[in-house]
């Protein structure tokens, strides 16, 4: 990282760079997108997935955290931070020309903390209604509820989209229409269209071909980050469980580890054994979810059933566990809220085998199917390229080619003790992203085998302060939960709650590239692509 920084330093004189764990900077406006450039198009290590984007209001300043990697080598990484003094017009320029997955986060920055992005081609709201008053995430916002009143009144449905662009005659500011005026438009939503949540996709049609799709988000938006900054960190814990809630246990042990780390906080090693059991198990319970919602969606009615009971099986573990089936709170800061039970051990290991069984028979009676075939292979394709550029990771990601898998390249808890395959395939369909969570269910089967009889004796918790605070400073943790790369970043004032918590949520980028992988795809297969995204809308409406 040494050379990336000279490159750094030869080609902006004002960069400044601060003493962090990773390689952080800071720049100007003027000069973010030159300098992301610079790294985008570096050849020996192309810094081309976003993993993070991050809104700030740092009181005199509004900016964003850019947290970049390299797609060839996701374990090197670079903060860089940007702000503007204009609080009233507050204008960055955009970076998706760079990076896809910056329209949605972008505009996500811009609705809760108004700052707008020039040359970004649409700058709605991607939670809130555009009439909505207020900026949610600014420290100084007014959340009198007669503000934004609730109302229980449908909303008229406005195709259109205002932007700024950058012209030779200076920022040329317009309203756009989404659609053609000879469009024919269908509402798929807001229901559950395969998806585990409200999600509204406003799509084009030629004939039955999907034209053009408009997301609408936020139907189920609750303020979870602005809610955080009010509250002690173990306070916050509970609201990891109600994101990706098919990951609860997964997403609790990314926000434990980044308050751990923060505070120096060392977990007993039995804690470490059964959270990364427990996480398996999890990541199965997940899978076996999508697999089965995935076969619904196609029509087999059978399938999904037999997935649920297989998924029974493991909830009743995290029933014993923690007393939670869906809302599994086990995880804390320090290690564990309960030891595991007397039978934990026994039902772990009766569960192994009766799930590979499980396997071979899905293998039989669906995976081969002519009908689930003809519906999935080669339907819904995603490039490799256009997976990193839309930071689509997990399965979904792993099935176009692209090794991202966080267990492996930034190990935690005790993945870098066992061992474990990481499932890649290259056709990028709906088939590939089926297959890769049915073979990522029998490495996460590997991994509990390698650890279930060797969890050692000793304290399941550490011991940790009555009142928590984290030293001044940013941290950053990623996991790998069912879906792809759960984020935490945590900014810390050295208070007892957090200045700025942020969760990456790896269904945002799921769903994001929904228009481009359906654009040409007939409207019935509209449905089975969404279920091979498996992307959960609580984790997007945060």
């Amino acid at each position: 990282m040494e050379q990336i920084k000279l490159l750094i330093s030869n080609a902006f004189q004002n960069v400044v760079f601060e003493e962090n764990e990773k390689l952080t900077l800071s720049v100007e406006p003027k000069e973010l997108h030159p300098l992301l450039k610079l790294l985008y198009d570096n050849k020996e290590l192309p810094f081309d997935y976003l993993v993070y984007m991050i809104g700030m209001d740092w009181g005199e300043k509004l900016g964003v955290i850019y947290l970049i990697s390299s797609s060839q080598d996701p374990s090197k990484e670079i903060v860089v931070k940007t702000a503007t003094h204009d609080l009233e017009n507050p204008l960055l320029y955009s970076v998706t020309d760079l990076f896809e997955t910056a329209q949605f986060n972008e505009r996500e920055v811009y609705g809760m903390f108004g700052i707008r992005f020039i040359n970004n081609p649409d700058m709605r709201r991607i939670f809130l209604n555009n009439d909505w008053v207020g900026f949610p995430l600014r420290k100084n916002y007014d959340n009198n509820p007669e503000i934004n009143p609730v109302s229980v009144v449908s909303r008229e449905i406005i195709d259109t989209a205002p932007r700024i662009l950058e012209t030779t005659d200076g920022l040329k500011e317009e309203i756009i229409n989404i659609f053609e005026p000879d469009d024919y438009i269908i509402n798929i939503g807001p229901q559950h269209p395969s998806t585990h949540g409200v999600m509204h996709f406003r799509t084009a049609l030629d004939g039955e071909i999907v034209k053009k799709i408009d997301i609408h988000c936020g139907y189920i938006h609750r303020g979870i980050e602005k809610l955080c900054e009010g509250m002690t960190y173990p306070q916050t814990l509970h609201f990891t469980d109600r994101l990706d809630y098919l990951s609860a246990n997964i997403n609790r042990h990314a926000l434990c580890m980044c308050v751990e780390k923060a505070a120096s906080i060392e977990v007993p090693e039995r804690a470490q054994y059964i959270r990364t059991i427990l996480d398996e198990l999890n990541r199965i319970s997940s899978h076996l979810l999508a697999w089965s919602a995935q076969t619904n969606d196609l029509g087999a009615t059978t399938a999904f059933i037999y997935g649920m009971r297989e998924r029974e099986k493991i909830m009743d573990i995290f029933d014993k566990t923690c007393g939670g089936r869906l809302i599994i709170n086990n995880n804390v800061i320090g290690g564990l809220m309960y030891d595991i039970y007397a039978d934990f051990q026994k039902d772990v290991k009766t569960f192994i085998p009766y799930m590979r069984e499980k396997l071979k028979e899905y293998d039989r009676f669906f995976s081969h199917n002519v009908i689930a075939l003809g519906r999935m292979v080669k339907i819904g394709i995603l490039s490799k390229e256009n997976a990193i550029s839309y930071a689509v990771t997990g399965p979904a990601g792993r099935a176009s080619g692209w090794s991202c898998d966080v267990r492996k390249y930034q190990p935690y808890a005790l993945y870098d003790k066992v061992e474990f395959k990481e499932i890649i395939r290259t056709s990028g369909d709906s088939y590939a992203r089926y297959l890769n969570r049915l073979d990522e269910i029998e490495e996460s089967l590997h991994i509990i085998e390698q650890l279930i009889d060797n969890i050692p004796e000793g304290d399941y918790q550490a011991k940790t302060k009555a009142v928590i605070r984290l030293p001044e400073g940013q941290y950053f943790q990623s996991v790998e939960a069912g879906k792809g790369l759960f984020g935490v970043y945590i900014e810390s004032r050295g208070e007892k709650n957090p200045y700025r918590l942020k969760f990456r949520s790896p269904s945002m980028a799921l769903v994001s590239v929904m228009p481009l992988i359906c654009k040409d795809e007939k409207i019935s297969d509209f449905i089975g692509i969404g279920g091979s995204m498996d992307y959960v809308i609580p984790d997007i409406d945060r």
